[in-house]
C-alpha cells in the first residue's frame, strides 16, 4: 500500500493505475518473501561425532577446537561438530571402524593406526623419515594426486579423506639417554602400530603397541623406558618430560600426519558447500598447525634445557644410519598392490623434489 500511495501522490495516477500498482507492490512482496523461504528450505544442517585421540589441554587439541569453531563460523553455524577428545568414546586405533561402523561420525586421528587392515594405511599417514618437513608432504597431497590416491585406500574401508594437518617432525621421549642409533639397544617404548615397530625392532629396540593415553602411566610404573608419541610441545601437554629427561631435538624419526576422515554415506549427505567448508577448513588447520608448532617447539625446547632435560641432536651420520632402516623398512612393510602404489607414488614426488635420491 505504502508504494501504491507514494506514486499516487508524487505523479497523479488514477485509481485504476494506482490499484494496478498495488498488486505490483503485492506481488514484489511476496516474491522477496518467496525467496526467503526457499533460501530456509534450502539450508541444510550436518551433524557430525569426531573423536581425536588428543587431548584439549594439548596445543593439538586446541587447534582441533578452533578447527569446529572455523567450520561452524563459516557454515553459518550449518555444520554442527560434537568433539569427543583423548578416545573418550573407543579407543584410538578403534576411531576409524567406529566412524565407518556409524557409532562416530568422522575420525580425526590417524591413517597409521589402521595399518592391520592394509599396510598401505602406514603411507597414508607417516614415511617414518621420508619428508623433512610437513610442507613437503602437504604438497604431495596437493600438488601430487594425493587426495584421489588417499582415497583409492580410504573407499574401499567405507571411508572418506577429507584433509591432513601435519604438526612437523616428532621428539621421543626417555627415562634414557637417546643420543645415536646403539642407545636404541633394548630399549623398550611405547609405538604406534605399522612400521614404527620394524624399523625400532630391527635396530634392537623393544617396541610396545599402546594407546595414546596409557602412556604416562606406562612411563610411570617402567613398563616402558620411553615412547614415541608426539612432537616436544604435545609430549609437554602429554606429561612426558615430568617423568622423562631425555629427548632428541630437532625430531627426525616420524612426522605422521592426523587426518580427518569421514564415512562415506555421511560425507555424501554433505551439500557441496559443506564439503568445501571441511576440506578449506582442513587445509587451514594444516598451515596454522605446522607454523605454530615449529614456533613453539623452538620455546619448548629453551623451557625443557632450562628445566634440566636433556636434548640430543643427532649427528648426520648417525641420522644415516637411521634412514638406512627406514627404507628397507619401507620395502619390507609394502607388501600389498595398495601399499607398494602409495609407497611409489610417495618415492616418485620426493625425487622429483630433489628431496630424494
Amino acid at each position: 500500500m505504502l508504494l501504491g500511495w507514494v506514486f499516487y501522490r508524487g505523479i497523479g495516477l488514477g485509481r485504476t493505475n494506482m490499484c494496478f500498482v498495488n498488486k505490483l507492490s503485492i506481488a514484489a512482496t511476496a516474491a522477496l518473501i518467496a525467496v526467503g523461504s526457499s533460501f530456509a528450505a534450502s539450508a541444510q544442517t550436518t551433524k557430525l561425532r569426531i573423536q581425536t585421540h588428543f587431548s584439549p589441554e594439548t596445543l593439538s587439541g586446541k587447534m582441533a577446537a578452533e578447527f569446529i569453531e572455523d567450520i561452524t563460523a563459516m557454515s553459518n553455524g550449518e555444520i554442527e561438530v560434537e568433539m569427543f577428545y583423548a578416545s573418550a568414546v573407543v579407543k584410538s586405533a578403534e576411531t576409524f571402524d567406529a566412524a565407518a561402523t556409524g557409532i562416530l561420525d568422522c575420525d580425526m586421528t590417524g591413517g597409521a593406526y589402521q595399518t592391520g587392515k592394509n599396510p598401505a594405511f602406514q603411507f597414508a599417514g607417516d614415511l617414518m623419515g621420508g619428508y623433512q618437513n610437513p610442507y613437503q608432504q602437504m604438497a604431495w597431497l596437493l600438488h601430487g594426486d594425493g587426495y584421489n590416491k588417499l582415497n583409492e585406500l580410504y573407499n574401499a574401508h567405507n571411508m572418506e579423506f577429507i584433509g591432513w594437518w601435519i604438526p612437523g617432525p616428532e621428539s621421543l621421549s626417555s627415562t634414557k639417554p637417546i643420543r645415536n642409533v646403539d642407545d636404541f639397544k633394548d630399549w623398550k617404548f611405547r609405538s604406534p602400530p605399522g612400521l614404527s615397530t620394524k624399523v625400532f625392532g630391527n635396530l634392537g629396540a623393544s617396541p610396545i603397541v599402546m594407546d595414546f593415553n596409557e602412556i604416562f602411566t606406562a612411563l610411570e610404573t617402567g613398563i616402558i623406558d620411553g615412547a614415541d608419541a608426539a612432537n616436544l610441545t604435545n609430549n609437554v601437554g602429554l606429561g612426558l618430560y615430568d617423568i622423562a629427561k631425555h629427548t632428541n631435538y630437532p625430531g627426525f624419526h616420524s612426522m605422521p600426519a592426523d587426518h580427518l576422515a569421514c564415512r562415506m554415506d555421511v560425507w555424501e549427505a554433505m551439500p557441496a558447500h559443506h564439503k568445501a567448508i571441511l576440506r578449506v577448513g582442513m587445509e587451514a588447520l594444516a598451515l596454522r598447525n605446522a607454523t605454530v608448532n615449529e614456533v613453539q617447539n623452538a620455546q619448548t625446547a629453551k623451557d625443557l634445557r632450562a628445566k634440566g632435560v636433556n636434548l640430543y641432536e643427532w649427528s648426520p651420520e648417525e641420522l644415516a644410519k637411521y634412514r638406512a632402516a627406514v627404507k628397507a623398512g619401507w620395502t619390507e612393510f609394502a607388501t600389498t598392490p595398495e601399499a607398494k602404489a602409495l609407497l611409489k607414488s610417495h618415492i616418485d614426488f620426493l625425487v622429483e623434489l630433489g628431496a630424494m635420491k
